[in-house]
């Protein structure tokens, strides 16, 4: 019998997913946290103020995120406008495809549709979550 999805399932593979992220960033001397901002910087450009409040949504706190940012302007990653600079595109392209290759080979062979799936399920739970915090 195959298990049900719970949270302790849940956190196993979020924690085996952040261990391979930790291993990509260890030699770079960025935060889990300031590398969700650069991913988000890089991804979806929103300007300043609209990268922080995304960033304190992801984070699910509002104190932190300006501290992060400036982590990243200070490593020169990020401009003072929360613009990516050549060193964070570069960083940012690094370490994702260190860490794809890594998530592509755990995911190879799992059926598309099982994928999707699990996705539809997680976004419901995530929702649902996040409208009882």
């Amino acid at each position: 019998m195959s298990p049900t999805l719970n949270p302790e399932i849940v956190g196993q593979a979020e924690n085996a997913h952040e261990a391979v992220l930790a291993r990509a960033l260890a030699p770079t001397g960025i935060t889990k946290q300031q590398w969700i901002a650069l991913a988000l910087a890089v991804t979806a450009p929103l300007g300043a103020d609209g990268l922080a409040r995304r960033l304190a949504g992801a984070l699910r706190s509002a104190d932190p995120a300006h501290r992060h940012l400036g982590g990243l302007v200070a490593a020169g990653l990020l401009t003072a406008e929360h613009s990516v600079t050549p060193a964070g595109q570069e960083l940012f392209a690094r370490v994702r495809a260190e860490t794809g290759q890594v998530i592509a080979r755990a995911y190879a062979g799992i059926p598309a549709e099982d994928l999707q799936t699990a996705a539809h399920v997680l976004e419901l739970v995530t929702g649902r979550l996040d409208a009882v915090a």
